[in-house]
């Protein structure tokens, strides 16, 4: 017995550079398995595009696991599609139904110009972290476990901190492009843990110097930001933030 099989329609964002217009072009795609993943189904419109000599869409990926955070773009309105808690590369194609038109577009802030297609320039995070977000103390091997005098529940913080991925899609659901979130969680991970006291205050006042330099916008308090995180990354992540600015501002 074959396999059941939809047919969608792709919107598609296309756009040359950052310096040209772009347009969104529609791709009939029959003969999609549910099973595929979404950018297993990318790859396969980019096969045709490819064997009928047009030009393939530009899209990231890398880990394709959920991993790596380049799977950035907006799928039907939603950073990273409709599921919460997944990245694109995590979607699958029996989310959608068929017959379906699917809009495919790249994040839209300032703070990340467009370089082809789905592709951005998110080096601004890059920037940000080589601000600040690193410890220079000396911390060895890794100790055992019981050995590290850190409590598991501020452990537990510190790490639900550093599972954020830097795919940018905080920025990018949030109506003034505020990084109020992917700061937030860098800072936060290191204010937690011991090794990171030694430059607690520099690196807040570097980091959020960085972030405003780059041009991302203030936070808009919406939430918006939490609610599209594939990390589900939370907000009280933001509170440390301007908690640990106001005290590097007054110490």
């Amino acid at each position: 017995m074959s396999e059941q099989t939809m047919n969608l329609k792709l919107k598609i964002w296309r756009q040359k550079d950052k310096n040209s217009k772009g347009q969104f072009v529609t791709y009939a795609m029959p003969g999609v398995s549910p099973d595929m993943s979404f950018l297993e189904m990318l790859d396969l419109l980019n096969l045709k595009l490819v064997r009928n000599g047009e030009e393939a869409v530009a899209f990231d990926h890398d880990c394709r696991e959920g991993i790596c955070g380049t799977c950035s773009m907006f799928i039907n309105g939603r950073a990273h599609g409709p599921l919460k808690g997944i990245t694109a590369c995590q979607l699958h194609m029996r989310t959608f139904t068929d017959g379906e038109t699917i809009v495919i577009e790249p994040w839209r802030a300032k703070a990340f110009p467009i370089i082809k297609d789905l592709v951005v320039d998110r080096s601004a995070f890059e920037r940000i972290m080589q601000a600040g977000g690193f410890v220079s103390v000396r911390t060895g091997g890794a100790p055992d476990g019981n050995a590290i005098p850190i409590s598991k529940a501020v452990a537990d913080e510190a790490m639900d901190a550093a599972a954020c991925i830097g795919c940018g899609a905080c920025v990018a659901a949030c109506k003034n492009g505020s990084a109020m979130l992917f700061v937030s969680a860098k800072v936060s991970q290191l204010a937690l843990l011991p090794q990171g006291y030694a430059e607690r205050k520099t690196r807040v006042e570097a980091m959020v110097a960085q972030m405003d330099a780059e041009g991302f916008g203030n936070c808009s308090n919406t939430y918006a930001c939490e609610a599209e995180c594939p990390k589900m990354i939370s907000v009280e992540h933001i509170a440390r933030l301007n908690r640990e600015y106001v005290r590097a501002k007054l110490v």
